[in-house]
């Protein structure tokens, strides 16, 4: 066993409670009404934690995999890693510029936001599942 199989373990398991956890969190916060900034603000706070965490978890975990000699792994936990980047950067500034327009009586913002929401933790949902379904293959390789 080399001292890599105890990063990626320690990275993975990390990387899917964030993931559960956060998506466990961002699902209560649809009932907002998302009709006032205050709520976007929040809203993107709570997604701006949770990809910073998520990067570095992913990053720790492609590096740990790498130095364990699983590239797969390594590889597909540095796309999760990009994948968390552009989300970031992507969701992050939409969100912003829609939470912009929000509390000027105008419905269309609002809807746009929970839309954007939602779709982030469908995101969430998604990579938890490869998350787990990965998990499951390395184990049945060792």
């Amino acid at each position: 066993m080399t001292w890599g199989m105890y990063g990626a373990f320690i990275f993975t398991v990390a990387l899917i409670v964030f993931t559960a956890y956060f998506l466990l969190g961002g699902l209560p916060l649809l009932i907002l009404k998302h009709d006032v900034p205050l709520d976007e603000r929040f809203v993107r706070a709570f997604f701006n934690v949770y990809y910073k965490v998520a990067f570095w978890a992913a990053l720790g975990a492609a590096a740990s995999y790498a130095l364990w000699g699983r590239l797969a792994f390594a590889a597909g936990a540095a796309a999760i890693a990009v994948v968390v980047a552009v989300l970031s950067k992507r969701f992050l500034h939409a969100m912003e510029a829609i939470g912009a327009q929000i509390g000027g009586g105008d419905t269309e913002p609002v809807r746009r936001f929970r839309r954007m929401h939602g779709a982030a933790l469908l995101i969430n949902v998604v990579l938890l599942v490869v998350l787990v379904w990965g998990t499951i293959r390395l184990s049945q390789s060792l």
